[in-house]
């Protein structure tokens, strides 16, 4: 059994009209997002007694930005952080590839990435449908799989988290 944590990066700015999308930046909602967020998910995984062996990143700037922010709360080591540019935008079939190939001794692994990306690849591995993982959406699951190689559907739901679910919202953005 292998755990995965599918992360979308946090609300970015567009108050630069000449900045590309790839080097856009968090805004105040973002930053602030991702702590809450970091900190949400480290209690649920202390909770579960789950530590994260590996962690995969998009290179582009709002999700490095979140992953830092997140690492800080889960105390993941941004050393072992891996930052990938093919996770950017990626299709649902690349970031499967990148899990895919993470070494079978890690147990849990987290993947932060784009829409619409994210949500189908959730939707995918789990036969449910989300509709759309919002910004800084977390959703953790179970893989049946002893072999990271394995993985794909037949993942289990363990917990669909995002900022304004506290709130009442539906978080749809």
């Amino acid at each position: 059994m292998k755990t995965l944590v599918l992360i979308r990066h946090a609300k970015s700015s567009w108050e630069d009209p000449d900045s590309s999308d790839y080097d856009r930046i968090l805004n105040n909602r973002g930053q602030h997002d991702a702590l809450v967020m970091g900190k949400r998910l480290a209690a649920r995984l202390e909770t579960a007694g789950i530590g994260l062996d590996g962690f995969a990143c998009s290179s582009a700037r709002r999700a490095v930005q979140t992953a830092e922010l997140l690492a800080a709360a889960l105390d993941f080591p941004l050393a072992s952080m891996e930052w990938r540019r093919e996770l950017y935008l990626a299709s649902p079939r690349t970031m499967l590839e990148v899990i895919q190939a993470t070494p079978d001794e890690f147990g849990s692994v987290a993947l932060l990435a784009h829409n619409p990306g994210i949500t189908e690849l959730a939707e995918i591995l789990t036969g449910e449908i989300f509709g759309n993982v919002p910004t800084c959406g977390v959703i953790t699951f179970t893989l049946p799989v002893d072999h990271w190689g394995d993985a794909g559907i037949g993942a289990e739901l363990v917990d669909f988290d995002y900022p304004r679910r506290l709130s009442g919202s539906n978080g749809q953005e």
